[in-house]
């Protein structure tokens, strides 16, 4: 049994943790500089410390590099940009709800009206929306496409594992000098990446993720998006 650590809390220690988190945010244009697979698995490796109900890691993770991100990629474009391709039949399951209610629309909203701001794209540019949201399968020029499943046998009840599991991925790269977009799209096209990354029996695609070294030039990068002060999302009950 392991000791629990016993070590004294420091302040460069809680600016760091802070840091990571408050500076962590969605990038949607990378450099092509690859990322070395050592840093990867070293990633990987330490994010898989996230908490699990009764530590059933439901999680996995397809890695994409090289030609079989690129494989991929056009793979996915060819369906995205086929009018007669589109979603998945069937799909696994719903990313969003049928209907959006208050708060939730309007922070949506917001999120998309910046974003388009930042690209220049005026409203009712249907061919350059459509364009900016075919780069998600693109993994937004990324030199890492991750692709994250769980098996289905366990249930949607174990997302949150995931998500836990995600959220490490994106701190352990953050601090590694690295930044990230996730991105549930990919739900979209479950048997597709199914069929291409050889997934065994049971597994479901949760969500994807970009990972690279931002593009420091691309508007799109200075997106910051709003969050709620404390006591709207707090409650305490002394």
């Amino acid at each position: 049994m392991q000791k629990l650590a016993q070590q004294a809390v420091t302040r460069d220690r809680v600016e760091a943790v802070d840091w990571t988190m408050e500076t962590r945010h969605s990038v949607r244009r990378f450099l092509p500089k690859p990322v070395p697979r050592s840093m990867i698995e070293d990633i990987l490796r330490v994010s898989s410390r996230a908490p699990s109900g009764t530590n059933v890691q439901p999680w996995r993770v397809h890695v994409l590099t090289g030609e079989s991100l690129a494989s991929t990629v056009k793979a996915l474009l060819d369906r995205v940009n086929n009018p007669e391709g589109g979603f998945d039949p069937d799909p696994i399951r719903p990313v969003y709800p049928a209907q959006w209610t208050e708060p939730y629309g309007s922070r949506r909203k917001k999120l998309g009206i910046d974003l388009y701001g930042l690209l220049g794209i005026a409203r009712g540019e249907t061919a350059k929306m459509h364009a900016q949201m075919a780069r998600n399968f693109q993994f937004f020029d990324a030199p890492v496409g991750l692709i994250f499943t769980i098996d289905k046998v366990i249930g949607e009840s174990n997302f949150i594992d995931g998500g836990m599991f995600m959220q490490n991925v994106m701190l352990a790269a953050r601090v590694r000098g690295l930044d990230t977009c996730p991105q549930a799209a990919f739900v979209h096209y479950h048997r597709l990446l199914a069929d291409r990354l050889g997934f065994v029996e049971g597994e479901m695609v949760f969500c994807g993720m970009s990972l690279g070294y931002a593009d420091p030039d691309a508007p799109e990068n200075y997106l910051w998006s709003d969050r709620v002060d404390l006591p709207e999302f707090a409650r305490f009950h002394d």
